[in-house]
């Protein structure tokens, strides 16, 4: 059975991310677009970096296009539009698709893991999931969920009080 730990990905400079080296660490990984009306989103999501990071959270940012194109631009600028506009220091991927055939394989998996009664499918930009230190309990969160309402999930997750 495959853990969030057998994946690799692409990061937005095109290195490849053994996520084997997160073995320990609490992941936040949120399927992101640069012209949402969740964009700002990015702004809470660098301060949740800033606030945990030195304990324990990692926070994976995966840009999409699948929603009403709202990610239409390259990689790079992307990655350049999030840190200019909203000061992101945490780690962007690869452009991937969510949904569908071509879903990248990460998504595939928390998908399959997270599934309930309305389906597994990813609705919107900005869907969160929160992924225990040990890789065996995973959070899914809905894009209207503003990322300073995850802070007690990821305290107790990471064990600590901040």
């Amino acid at each position: 059975m495959a853990t969030i730990y057998d994946f690799k990905a692409l990061t937005s400079n095109g290195k490849e991310l053994d996520f084997n080296q997160f073995r320990g660490k609490v992941l936040l990984i949120v399927n992101t677009a640069s012209k949402c009306g969740f964009t700002p989103q990015f702004a809470g999501l660098e301060e949740l970096n800033q606030k945990y990071k030195n304990a324990g959270l990692v926070i994976l940012g995966f840009p999409c296009n699948q929603f009403a194109q709202q990610d239409p631009w390259s990689d790079e600028e992307i990655s350049n539009f999030c840190q200019v506009n909203y000061g992101v220091t945490f780690q962007m991927m690869k452009k991937i698709d969510v949904n569908g055939e071509n879903a990248s394989p990460i998504y595939t998996f928390l998908k399959e893991k997270t599934k309930n009664i309305l389906g597994d499918d990813i609705k919107w930009n900005f869907t969160k999931f929160l992924i225990s230190a040990d890789g065996k309990k995973i959070k899914r969160y809905a894009p209207t969920v503003k990322p300073s309402r995850l802070e007690k999930d990821i305290e107790a997750m990471l064990l600590v009080t901040v």
